[in-house]
């Protein structure tokens, strides 16, 4: 469906894109995260057509779109603030795209309810979008984005404007519309969990390259590099050298996979592949915070050198601050990196 071939964007001596090469495929829901300045919206604008490439192709439908306007790529875009035309209703700003290609008055108030349905707003044509709650403005906006039938849906920070808790539940939401609809997905998000829940493939951006692609669970079991591990919020990242094993770090002898190649490297372990045992035992640390997450609390600790350790423990058994523990390590949850 969509291909960068080799895509750079320069503004200065900076390069907001360098060299980037993405393919997406038809059907596929692609999230792309990133810190700020990372190129992640510029790749967006370039696809869309409002940012041109300095090099490079981008190709829809193996057709290569330089020098096509916006309005005839065929795509399908959804900002954060949503955009929406205040002057008009509901139905006004649903239609706009199908009023833009000639579309007859019968045909797009069927296509207009017909939308309103699928993202849940049944019989809200006549509703002015300025008495809409933030969660309904965004629904709007998809029904716009959809309207057309675009061969590739572009969304920019979709849900960045909504509380946590409509977030959690309209991404499950668009994940269900997507796959009914069988729509092709470009997506940008700082929010870690909403590409996650959303994805089917997650691509990591750093400085105008890509980091790492894979499934969510390629992503979050193995990243690729330090950059990649600490932007995914794992902070149990220390220098070591491989032998035997197990690698030897400044907490000591950590276990890893079998099949691991010996020499100097640096080590991740997950949060939840740190064992709390009893003091005499493992690697003496003095618990120093826990935070309530859910399911689950976590608990840092400070061992006699080296950085501190983040564990994942059960809400019945978790620590208090000021207690002394051990900690242990589990193979499985430990990534060799680069």
């Amino acid at each position: 469906m969509l291909r960068l071939d080799g895509v750079t964007v320069r503004f200065g001596e900076r390069a907001a894109l360098d060299a980037v090469d993405l393919d997406v495929a038809d059907n596929e829901i692609v999230c792309v995260l990133g810190p700020s300045g990372s190129g992640k919206s510029t790749l967006l604008r370039v696809v869309a057509g409002l940012q041109p490439a300095d090099a490079g192709r981008v190709l829809l439908g193996e057709r290569d779109q330089s020098g096509v306007p916006t309005h005839r790529r065929g795509v399908g875009l959804m900002f954060q603030d949503h955009q929406l035309f205040p002057q008009r209703d509901v139905a006004g700003n649903v239609a706009f795209g199908l009023r833009m290609r000639g579309t007859g008055r019968a045909e797009a108030e069927r296509r207009v309810a017909e939308l309103l349905e699928l993202v849940g707003l049944p019989g809200a044509q006549k509703r002015s979008v300025g008495a809409l709650s933030g969660g309904e403005q965004q629904r709007v906006a998809l029904a716009r984005a959809l309207a057309p039938e675009p061969r590739l849906l572009m969304l920019d920070e979709p849900l960045g404007q909504l509380d946590r808790s409509l977030r959690e539940r309209l991404v499950g939401e668009l994940r269900d519309l997507f796959g009914r609809l069988g729509t092709t997905v470009l997506a940008v998000t700082h929010d870690q969990g909403e590409a996650f829940a959303l994805a089917d493939r997650v691509v990591v951006m750093r400085d105008g390259r890509i980091a790492q692609a894979g499934t969510p669970l390629e992503v979050w079991r193995r990243p690729a590099s330090e950059f990649v591990a600490r932007f995914l919020g794992f902070d149990n990242v220390v220098e070591a050298t491989v032998r035997g094993g197990c690698a030897e770090t400044v907490w000591g002898e950590v276990p890893v996979p079998p099949g691991t190649a010996e020499g100097a490297c640096r080590v991740l372990v997950r949060p939840g592949g740190v064992r709390l045992v009893s003091a005499g035992e493992g690697l003496a640390c003095a618990v120093t915070a826990r935070t309530f997450s859910g399911d689950h609390v976590v608990v840092r600790l400070r061992p006699a050198a080296g950085p501190e350790l983040e564990a994942a423990c059960p809400l019945g058994g978790a620590p208090g601050v000021g207690d002394r523990v051990g900690a242990a390590f589990v193979a499985e949850d430990v990534v060799v990196l680069p």
